[in-house]
């Protein structure tokens, strides 16, 4: 099992996470975060540091959001999606966006 990075990230991309993750499995997107499936030991350290608690166990991942399962693993192979190890501020509009919901339409994919 591994943690995933999900829907509440989007747009806020706090990093809060990537300070305590001893294998360095975060990448890092224009407007999110995701965990390299192939590098999380499934620790835990970053669940209780995400301040908009979007982090979950692959089998936790909450209704309606499992296709941020599959997202973390693409994305994570992304040629520009780049290794993050510390922390950053979040993004200027970050408090707009930490409460909205359905914001996968907004999930920027391109070149970080």
């Amino acid at each position: 099992m591994t943690y995933v990075v999900t829907e509440a990230c989007v747009k806020c991309k706090y990093t809060d996470c990537v300070d305590v993750c001893p294998v360095d499995c975060f990448k890092e997107g224009p407007n999110f975060l995701v965990i390299d499936p192939d590098e999380c030991i499934d620790c835990t350290l970053c669940v209780a540091e995400c301040p908009v608690e979007a982090i979950y166990a692959e089998d936790d991942v909450p209704a309606g959001q499992e296709v941020y399962i599959e997202l973390n693993a693409q994305l994570s192979k992304h040629p520009n999606w780049k290794t993050i190890v510390e922390k950053k501020d979040p993004l200027p509009d970050h408090a707009d966006w930490s409460g909205v919901k359905d914001k996968l339409q907004y999930l920027d994919k391109n070149d970080a």
